[in-house]
């Protein structure tokens, strides 16, 4: 058994080499901006319409993606693509994109903005609101102002419609399988939005959403 291992030992170093060499590749794909604006086609429907309504899992308005992050865009992204994210209408388009798709779409997003449409004026959280965020530790990854996330592949959340956010957090409390058809699949995520009930989750969601933003949605013509 000794000698069969050291025999397929070198196998076994080649395959990781290989293994890392792609991951790297991967990783160091770059965005084009003008590829982005052409593929953007497909998400207009949705993403560049002011008030747009999703009906999926229950009604509420489709996110902000201009001025996300573009690793936070492609990550989402491979998610719906995976499954990992629970959505038709999201699988079916994820499903059809590249990696270099996503890549090119989230560097599109990331610089597509306008004078973006300020939320309310912002508040200071109340006693209640601020402990739920402290319980939740929100702040150690989405950044100060939850706008300026640890990782670039995390959210940023300042800003962006309080029924979204509503809706996405309580996915994360749906236990997931492959053949689940809701919910949404983060580990880290699910333990932390499952300390709250859904009145904490809606109040999180709320306040939020009054803080100042870098996201917009930019109203886009469908002929370009």
């Amino acid at each position: 058994m000794n000698q069969l291992l050291v025999t397929m030992l070198p196998r076994f170093v080649a395959m990781a080499t290989l293994f890392a060499a792609g991951l790297a590749s991967a990783q160091a794909l770059t965005g084009d901006v003008n590829a982005g604006k052409g593929k953007a086609a497909m998400c207009i429907g949705c993403h560049g319409i002011i008030g747009y309504q999703n009906v999926f899992p229950e009604v509420h308005k489709v996110p902000k993606i201009s001025g996300q992050s573009a690793q936070y865009i492609e990550s989402s992204l491979k998610a719906y693509k995976k499954g990992d994210r629970k959505h038709p209408t999201m699988r079916g388009i994820a499903g059809s994109l590249s990696e270099q798709d996503m890549a090119d779409l989230g560097a599109f997003y990331a610089q597509h903005s306008a004078e973006p449409v300020a939320p309310e004026m912002a508040v200071a959280a109340s006693d209640a609101t601020a402990a739920l965020l402290a319980k939740g530790g929100c702040v150690a990854c989405h950044g100060d102002n939850y706008s300026k996330p640890l990782d670039p592949s995390y959210p940023k959340l300042a800003g962006q419609h309080a029924d979204y956010l509503y809706v996405a957090l309580k996915s994360y409390t749906i236990e997931t399988n492959a053949n689940s058809k809701l919910g949404r699949n983060n580990a880290i995520m699910s333990g932390i939005a499952s300390q709250f009930s859904l009145a904490e989750l809606k109040d999180i969601s709320k306040y939020l959403s009054k803080l100042p933003t870098e996201m917009a949605v930019v109203p886009q013509s469908r002929f370009r």
